[in-house]
């Protein structure tokens, strides 16, 4: 079974402003896959502790 890489996951670039048609009707949207790919590399950040 395949395991996926997740230390090595490079941080999304966000979609250039002339990838996105912005009608709404794409399936999957530039801006959705941008969403799916950096929640993955966030879940891959190590945790800050934000207490002080």
């Amino acid at each position: 079974m395949f395991k996926e890489n997740t230390k090595n996951i490079l941080k999304p670039e966000k979609p250039k402003s002339d990838e996105c048609c912005g009608g709404g009707s794409c399936c999957p949207c530039v801006w959705d896959t941008y969403k799916e790919k950096l929640k993955k590399w966030q879940l891959t950040q190590p945790q800050v502790d934000t207490v002080n």
